[in-house]
């Protein structure tokens, strides 16, 4: 879906995973490694303020990947 977003209506979409290889087979276009199945965007195991910097990195880095031109599926790592 998020590859028909892009082709149709021109929006770069981001997607935050748990299972890249997933991600590449279905084909999305820009992939930010999400945490782990249960808390993709976050650890609340590491307490309030760690579980807040961990999640502001990933979206930094998903708005980031949104901005970027890509012409083959990219993964966007640390």
């Amino acid at each position: 879906m998020v590859r028909e977003i892009e082709a149709t209506a021109g929006i770069p979409v981001v997607q935050i995973a748990t299972i890249v290889p997933i991600m590449l087979t279905v084909g999305a276009n820009r992939i930010v490694p999400g945490v782990a199945i249960p808390h993709p965007v976050g650890d609340p195991a590491e307490g309030p303020e760690a579980d807040k910097a961990v999640r502001r990195e990933i979206l930094e880095r998903a708005f980031k990947a949104m901005q970027t031109k890509i012409t083959e599926q990219t993964i966007f790592k640390n």
